[in-house]
Parts: C-alpha cells; structure tokens; sequence
C-alpha cells in the first residue's frame, strides 16, 4: 500500500553558509527522517551561499534519496546557479521557478495538489509537520 505524503516547502535563510547551515539543518533533518520524504527548499531569500551551504544541500538531497524521496530546489537566483556551477553541481538537482511548481513536480499525474497536500515549514508550525510526516 502506498502511503500519501505531503509536500514540505521550507524557506532557506538569505545566507546560506557555514553560521546558518547548523540552524537550517537541525530544523530539516527530522523532516528528511520518513520513508519517501518530497521536500522542496525555497530558495527565493537568499542572497549568499558558500561551499558549506552546498555541502548541505547535497547532504540533505542524499538523506532524502536514501528514504525513496527526493528534494527540489524552488527560486533559485542567478547568482547562486554560478555557485552550484562552479562547485559542479547544478546537474544534481532538479530546480523549478517557483516553489508551487517544484510541489506539483512530485505528483506528475495530478493537475492540482490539494492544500493539505503542501506544507510550508516555518518556526509555529515545524512541529505538526514532524507529527504529519
């Protein structure tokens, strides 16, 4: 039997780098912990990532690939695409323009997700999103 999952969206903080990966990461993991986690992380804030915040992604996409899921990468800005280039991993993940078309991404055969089915993380609701998932 297949069980339904929602699709997580988290935001990524402005600055993506070796202070805030810690932070993000404790956040997320619990999230990534399920069988076949569909995480999208919004991109659309950030203003700065180094190696240390691609190091994270890269680690929270092998998480959730380990677990059969997946995780997409929304709003990506033009100068963090020259990051992911440079350190030669752009090709890894899969990126959209909006978070709203990374979600729909996860369930190619149906038109519309319905609102129970994304779930956007933030601090007041992280804890229902642990409990659903």
């Amino acid at each position: 039997m297949e069980v339904h999952r929602p699709v997580i969206v988290m935001q990524l903080p402005d600055h993506l780098n070796r202070e805030a990966v810690g932070e993000f990461l404790n956040d997320l993991t619990p999230l990534l912990e399920p069988h076949r986690p569909r995480i999208v992380l919004d991109c659309s804030q950030v203003t700065h990532i180094d190696s240390a915040g691609v190091e994270m992604l890269l680690h929270c996409l092998a998480e959730a690939m380990k677990r059969d899921g997946d995780l997409k990468l929304a709003a990506v800005s033009p100068e963090s695409k020259i990051i992911l280039e440079l350190m030669r991993v752009e090709g890894i993940f899969e990126m959209f323009e909006t978070a709203e078309k990374a979600a729909r991404s996860f369930d190619v055969s149906v038109p519309d997700l319905a609102p129970n089915d994304v779930w956007h993380a933030g601090p007041s609701n992280l804890e229902s999103l642990r409990r659903a998932s």
